[in-house]
């Protein structure tokens, strides 16, 4: 099956801010995390911000639960922070959060650059601890 998704990495004092727009489907997340992994390893950087500008429908519970299960068995131990962006994901964030951390991955789901810009730099390396934090909107309890 062909890809239909472009990425585009930038180098960041202490991270790297991967960009990612193109069609949402199963096959597209899971091949462009593959390729920000490498991306990662190649220039021996474990810290990433993603900023997923995917368009299309949104996956259902399922099918979060299904990708973030898989790409969090091939990012475990790989990284030691990563920051995820997707305006569009709304309160499945949450969800998918969970479900990597319940895997081993250190990441957080944001909704916004600036909150996820801001975690990844509080991020210190050798830090154990798993910090869950849902930047979602006031309304939620």
């Amino acid at each position: 099956m062909q890809m239909d998704y472009q990425i585009k990495f930038e180098d960041r004092r202490d991270y790297i801010h991967a960009t990612v727009t193109g069609n949402n489907s199963r096959e597209n997340v899971l091949a462009y995390m593959e390729d920000v992994l490498q991306e990662c390893e190649r220039r021996g950087c474990l810290r990433v911000l993603i900023n997923e500008c995917l368009e299309g429908p949104r996956f259902d519970t399922m099918q979060v639960f299904d990708v973030v299960a898989e790409g969090s068995m091939r990012a475990l131990g790989r990284l030691e922070a990563f920051a995820y962006v997707d305006a569009q994901m709304g309160s499945m964030s949450e969800f998918a959060e969970t479900v990597a951390v319940n895997r081993g991955v250190p990441v957080a789901m944001f909704n916004n650059m600036s909150d996820a810009e801001q975690w990844l730099q509080n991020q210190h390396p050798g830090n154990d601890e798993q910090y869950i934090f849902w930047a979602g909107s006031s309304d939620q309890g």
